[in-house]
């Protein structure tokens, strides 16, 4: 048998057509969102991703003035530079169970998977074309003992969400992901994926539609009270608001410090492939699954919805790094996975940041006076599109069943106001963790 040739690296592994940007952009860029700011509204919604356009087709179809702001252009963020995985689950041990007690702990799991449930309906009911469908997730272990650790995991998401899951021993990974990198995984059938950026146009269209308006490089300096409710000053003028509600997750900066203490943002970085055979995708991926594993410094990665190319992400750094040089690092973790992709040339890199907060659940409420939701956990397909949907729902006093989400405490530390300067020794330190086990079969 010919041995394969080396595995491609430094700058031979881009192609001659090498973007810095999002492989989805090339499909359904951004919007500039350049309608004039309106005098008064009866909601601002601070964001233009997921939560705020969800929350604002709400408000709008409801009747209300609507105005979404963005400081760059509409949907640049993270709504349109995930990997478009779906998924109703959020990681949380079973210590959890303990520190919020059990009945909290099963209303938090049972409203993720609802949120999964939610986003499908709501896909189908506006006839939106964003390349959906439902397709299960594979997790990889990448060790013998993260394989027992998804065996508890899998017991655990079945008996509280009611999602179908089963394991697949490592001699039988093949039927899942054409690989030896894993020691077997877990199946989970509740879970999709789909084009983000298509979703988002079609969400925005929608809100448009319903008669919100847009405005992009709009950036907000300051929300203060006023007779009647707010004032928003923003790079684009002055706005009056009844309410205001921030949706801006990962991207949360100075302009409300309560909130940026709150939320870190963690840069993620993915990169596209050049078209590939289908017959190598069909072996790289033989169920075309949404494929992640059990590592601390996670690879997620999937075929593209037209099942010509690999997306593949993870946390290549935890410092500020370009997408050029990430890719360099995605490329050769890809190659772990799959060494058959070895002189595979990337065609598309980016980054985005993921919102998280220190107990690793979302949140959505409202502090003086102003409506939040945020730090989805890397679930925000799902959950940022239903807690803005929720969000909404408050606003118009019709939350008949208030979402969990709003009852649980929003930690901050005293130690974090914004940067997240930890990340490089929780990085090295997770990553070490991740060798050890590898290693060690732990």
């Amino acid at each position: 048998m010919t041995a394969a040739p080396p595995a491609r690296t430094g700058d031979d592994i881009f192609h001659p057509d090498f973007q810095q940007r999002p492989f989805w952009w090339d499909d359904a860029p951004p919007d500039d969102g350049n309608t004039p700011l309106p005098p008064r509204v009866d909601v601002a919604i601070v964001g233009s991703g997921y939560c705020g356009l969800s929350a604002g087709l709400e408000l709008a179809r409801a009747g209300l003035r609507i105005a979404v702001l963005d400081s760059g252009q509409i949907g640049e963020g993270a709504s349109t530079r995930n990997g478009g995985m779906v998924s109703g689950g959020l990681k949380l041990p079973e210590k959890m169970r303990r520190k919020m007690g059990p009945e909290r702990f099963e209303r938090v799991m049972q409203e993720a998977a609802k949120s999964f449930y939610y986003l499908e309906n709501f896909l189908e009911k506006e006839k939106f074309d964003a390349q959906y469908v439902r397709c299960g997730r594979f997790t990889g272990a990448h060790s013998p003992g993260a394989y027992h650790r998804l065996e508890a995991q899998a017991d655990s998401i079945h008996r509280n969400t009611g999602f179908a899951t089963n394991m697949v021993p490592k001699q039988a990974q093949h039927q899942e992901i054409g690989g030896d990198f894993y020691h077997g995984g877990m199946v989970v059938a509740e879970s999709g994926g789909l084009n983000p950026a298509r979703y988002h146009r079609a969400l925005r269209q929608a809100f448009i539609d319903a008669g919100g308006t847009l405005h992009g490089h709009s950036e907000v300096k300051n929300i203060a009270r006023s007779a009647g409710g707010f004032t928003l000053q923003t790079s684009a003028g002055d706005m009056q608001a009844d309410q205001v509600f921030v949706a801006t997750n990962g991207y949360s900066g100075p302009v409300w410090p309560w909130l940026r203490r709150r939320i870190i943002p963690i840069a993620s970085y993915v990169i596209a492939t050049e078209e590939l055979s289908p017959d190598l995708i069909s072996t790289l991926n033989p169920k075309a699954r949404m494929l992640v594993d059990t590592k601390r410094i996670l690879y997620y990665f999937r075929q593209s919805p037209d099942g010509r190319r690999i997306i593949f992400g993870g946390r290549a750094s935890f410092r500020n790094s370009s997408e050029k040089t990430s890719a360099k690092s995605l490329h050769r973790f890809m190659c772990d996975v799959w060494p058959q992709l070895g002189q595979t040339r990337i065609t598309h890199a980016w980054k985005g940041n993921v919102g998280f907060s220190f107990d690793m659940l979302p949140h959505m409420g409202s502090h003086d006076g102003i409506h939040f939701a945020g730090s989805y956990q890397g679930t925000g397909v799902a959950m940022a599109t239903y807690l803005g949907h929720q969000s909404a729902l408050k606003m118009l006093g019709r939350d008949q069943a208030p979402s969990v989400f709003g009852e649980l405490r929003f930690p901050d530390n005293p130690l974090y106001h914004g940067t997240p300067w930890f990340l490089p020794i929780v990085g090295n330190y997770y990553r070490a963790r991740d060798r050890f086990e590898r290693w060690t079969g732990r």
